[in-house]
């Protein structure tokens, strides 16, 4: 049973699939390496026993009688602690939410419970998902798989967390600014960045609604297919006969490139270099609309998202870790108008990258530009906090700016990720791409 939890969904799904493993047993084995783990009051916020096991039990029965829903039938995952679901806190990582509890499950959630996914609870997470850094002081702050004392990236802490730890075989999470594929990275799993507008965000608590996204993260590609397949309601992505022979990439030079630290640096050279080696072509491209468009980052997320919960805030700020209180602040610094004309500019400069990358198959560049910061580190120095958060979401940033579908792999050093940003609404062939690449990178 400890193999199961190493095992991602898809061979876990093929496993009940095949008799070789019974749901219900499998979700006990979860549930009990999650009460015996020392670091899962950090990992998990709840977990939802009574739910987990009879679902599990449904799913088990299922298997018996020859009536499976699917792949994943039966198969376990948690849920980022702004997904709602009934009868279970979903409190997103804030105090000014301590005690909400929903009556009715999340869109997403209910898909999942449609296709026989079982829940195993919900997980931590940065304060209203506003850091890439995971370090969440009024809550809990998540470990890194691979630094015990270094967050573990945000704001899907929690997710990526219960998945390295193997606590999870994969998990449901967000992405506003690089909330999953940050994670993913420090993580050293896969996780994918949705276009948004692709999948429903109802029963989710939002942040800026206009880039929210939701995403899995998974131990492979073929984990986060299968989960895209079943958060659309869909047949999953098609990942047979994927090559890199002939394939394009744009390795994008702007801004990503800047202030690289070393083991990232070394990681996405190294990376790049297997592309090539498996068959890709790789071309450095300069983008100075992305300059640009990262100018209007404060305006059109810290706008929207003190729109959204500035009156919360201020009914009682003490609730709040400054650092993220102040952060929302910066949205009353500026006008509506200011905020109506970025995101016309935003979609002016999202027609010149598309018109720039439509020779290329995918855009490369590092997924975080630095390795998990030291949690105590965060909280003594300052400036630190600034630096390290700022520079962490960097890199991300432009997919959701120029409103891409983004994947991140293992890079092949710890804590490090190499990004692919595909087209809008692009998902599936960008899994493909991915599942091409994965081979080539392990």
């Amino acid at each position: 049973m400890r193999d199961w939890l190493e095992m991602g969904v898809a061979d876990l799904g093929r496993g009940i699939g095949a008799g070789q493993i019974d749901a219900a047993a499998l979700t006990d084995a979860c549930l009990e390496a999650i009460d015996a783990h020392p670091a899962a009051p950090r990992i998990y916020s709840a977990v939802t026993h009574t739910r987990a096991r009879s679902e599990a039990a449904a799913a088990a029965a299922r298997a018996r009688a020859g009536r499976r829903r699917g792949l994943l039938d039966g198969v376990p995952i948690s849920w980022k602690d702004l997904f709602d679901s009934a009868g279970t806190e979903t409190e997103a990582g804030t105090r000014l939410l301590r005690g909400r509890v929903p009556e009715g499950d999340a869109e997403m959630l209910r898909r999942a419970t449609a296709a026989g996914m079982v829940c195993l609870g919900k997980v931590h997470m940065s304060e209203l998902a506003f850091s890439g850094l995971g370090l969440n002081p009024m809550t809990a702050t998540s470990p890194c798989i691979n630094d015990a004392e270094a967050v573990a990236g945000g704001s899907s802490s929690g997710s990526a967390a219960s998945v390295a730890h193997g606590l999870a075989p994969a998990s449901i999470g967000s992405d506003t600014g690089g909330s999953v594929r940050v994670p993913a990275a420090w993580n050293d799993l896969v996780g994918l960045k949705t276009t948004a507008g692709l999948l429903s965000m109802k029963g989710c608590v939002p942040l800026a609604p206009r880039f929210d996204t939701v995403g899995p993260l998974a131990r492979s590609v073929e984990d986060a297919a299968l989960l895209l397949g079943m958060l659309e309601a869909r047949p999953a992505p098609d990942l047979q006969g994927t090559s890199l022979h002939g394939m394009r990439f744009a390795a994008l030079q702007t801004t990503v490139m800047d202030d690289l630290r070393e083991a990232p640096a070394r990681a996405y050279a190294s990376a790049c270099d297997r592309l090539m080696a498996a068959g890709a072509q790789i071309t450095p491209v300069d983008v100075p609309e992305v300059e640009e468009a990262m100018d209007l980052a404060t305006v059109l997320f810290s706008a929207e998202a003190y729109g959204t919960w500035g009156k919360q805030i201020e009914a009682d700020p003490d609730k709040m870790f400054g650092p993220i209180r102040e952060r929302f602040r910066g949205g009353t610094a500026f006008s509506g108008p200011a905020f109506v004309a970025a995101w016309q500019r935003l979609d002016r400069l999202r027609a010149v990258w598309a018109q720039r990358m439509a020779g290329f198959d995918a855009v490369l560049m590092p997924t975080a530009p630095n390795l998990p910061p030291n949690a105590r580190r965060l909280l003594e120095d300052g400036d630190y906090y600034i630096t390290e958060n700022l520079l962490t979401l960097r890199n991300t940033r432009v997919g959701n700016l120029m409103g891409l579908a983004a994947i991140t792999l293992p890079a092949g050093e710890p804590s490090c990720g190499i990004m692919l940003c595909g087209q809008a609404m692009g998902e599936r062939r960008l899994l493909r791409i991915a599942c091409a690449a994965e081979t080539a990178l392990r």
